[in-house]
């Protein structure tokens, strides 16, 4: 039984209170946040005053919806009217949002109770959680070690129990990565299936709201609640109204699963290969034919991912000027209206921002345009090609989720290395497909047993299929 479900029977038969649940957890993140840093917002107040509403609904005998009553958090890249949402960056150090996003809302009308905001690396850019202005979050299984980025706060608040559930956004991998390095389920759906309304923008074309629980039917539960065509994001796509957890039937007898050959090369690191095809091993034991297949455009993605989507973040982040909102100056500390563009910029924006706006910049420019932004979109077209091939010959694709497990913090100084971490899971946002990560063991690193995770790519919005193809695997593991 998942975690989610559980602790519902457990609110409807009375053995617990949505009060007690909460603040269970609320006392587990004032114990654990010293070492972690997962969180920058804590609600606590709000978080008690929500879980009373749902105690109150329970004892009037009203039904309650499963994920009511149960704690979770946002990353603060999404909004939640009234509270500070932050994109982990100093330019919004004192930003309050004026309205809930789409998820925030659907979350709230299902009575989940939202205990705070996670940190994240700043606007979403990065793969460590290192370049968040609040500090860097840590992984649970080791305090010197990454959590993985850009939604690693999210990611070590379930790892280590500080909530039930939580979400985060994927733009290249960026739900997928932290989850594992994590030890933890994460998904990214289709491009479109949920709502971007309300969440700050890193590149549009590619961001997508992700869900990291700890298992996999509690991923299912969650997407149930926030999924759906919304009229406040054009890009949000029609689809019909599902219960995911419905779909969850534990069996793949006559699915197929293939390996593409580009996700194991020789440059893999041979332990993590061992475990992944040790996986590859169970999902044959669950049924499912394995099959070789190639996604030849894969060695491209990466160059064609740090081209787009510095460019899209370039032109969202031109917005962040001082004058509406976030960090500003008086007048007087600045001597025109250059000078004030310039230190708001210089001083709010974090050493990371600053690389990918001048790259973006430049790939968008005069002259430049053409050579770099046009055709790395042609190139993501040939991706998103190689993928309708795969699609017409398997039903899903696994491969490993990160080519290493969770670094040292300080590690990967060189920006280039730290890239590097998301070239399994881009293509997935290249190409708009959904992907989940989920955990298939640990490999030794340093002495240390260090969690690991397999990815699962579907259909264009074949949720339903990751997710039983990734609960049975779990079921059976």
């Amino acid at each position: 039984m998942s975690i989610i479900q559980k602790l519902h029977k457990d609110l409807v038969n009375k053995k617990n209170s949505s009060v007690e649940i909460t603040r269970n957890y609320l006392n587990k993140i004032k114990d654990k946040e010293k070492d972690l840093n997962a969180f920058i917002t804590i609600s606590e107040e709000q978080a008690l005053k929500d879980a009373q509403k749902i105690d109150d609904n329970i004892k009037a005998g009203k039904s309650i919806d499963l994920l009511a009553g149960l704690p979770g958090a946002l990353k603060d890249n999404i909004s939640v009217s009234g509270g500070k949402t932050t994109a982990g960056s100093k330019i919004l150090e004192n930003h309050v949002a004026s309205y809930d996003a789409t998820v925030t809302r659907r979350l709230k009308n299902s009575g989940a109770v939202l205990v705070g905001k996670t940190n994240c690396d700043e606007f979403a850019c990065g793969s460590s959680t290192e370049s968040s202005a609040f500090g860097i979050t840590k992984n649970p299984y080791d305090l010197t070690r990454v959590p993985g980025g850009s939604s690693g706060g999210s990611a070590a608040a379930v790892a280590s129990e500080e909530v039930v559930w939580a979400l985060g956004t994927d733009t290249g991998g960026s739900v997928r990565q932290p989850a594992s390095f994590c030890g933890i389920v994460g998904l990214k759906p289709t491009y479109g299936r949920i709502s971007r309304y309300g969440v700050i923008s890193y590149a549009s074309s590619l961001d997508q709201i992700g869900i990291m629980t700890k298992t996999v039917e509690d991923a299912a539960i969650v997407l149930t609640r926030i999924a759906g065509e919304d009229k406040l994001d054009a890009t949000s796509a029609h689809s019909s109204d599902r219960i995911y957890e419905h779909y969850l039937s534990g069996d793949l007898t006559g699915k197929k699963i293939g390996i593409p050959k580009e996700y194991v090369s020789k440059n893999l690191n041979e332990s993590i290969k061992n475990k992944f095809f040790e996986a590859v091993e169970k999902y044959k034991e669950c049924g499912a034919e394995i099959i070789d297949i190639s996604l030849p455009h894969t060695e491209y993605a990466l160059a064609t991912y740090y081209i787009i989507a510095p460019s899209e973040l370039s032109s969202n982040l031109a917005r962040y000027d001082g004058v509406r909102y976030g960090l500003s100056f008086k007048q007087g500390d600045f001597d025109n209206i250059q000078d004030f563009y310039r230190k708001i910029r210089g001083s709010g924006f974090g050493s990371e921002i600053k690389r990918r706006v001048i790259l973006g910049t430049y790939a968008l420019s005069s002259g430049y345009y053409d050579e770099y932004y046009k055709k790395a979109q042609k190139i993501r077209g040939l991706i998103r090609k190689d993928f309708e091939i795969a699609f017409k010959k398997v039903d899903y694709i696994f491969t490993p989720t990160t080519p290493e497990t969770a670094f040292k913090i300080g590690e990967k100084s060189d920006p280039l290395m730290a890239y590097l971490s998301d070239i399994y899971t881009i293509t997935a946002n290249l190409a708009g497909i959904p992907a989940i990560s989920h955990p298939i063991g640990t490999v030794e690193t340093d002495g240390i047993n260090l969690p690991i995770g397999g990815q699962l790519f579907g259909k264009w919005f074949d949720e339903e299929g990751i997710l039983n193809a990734a609960f049975t695997f779990e079921k059976n593991f």
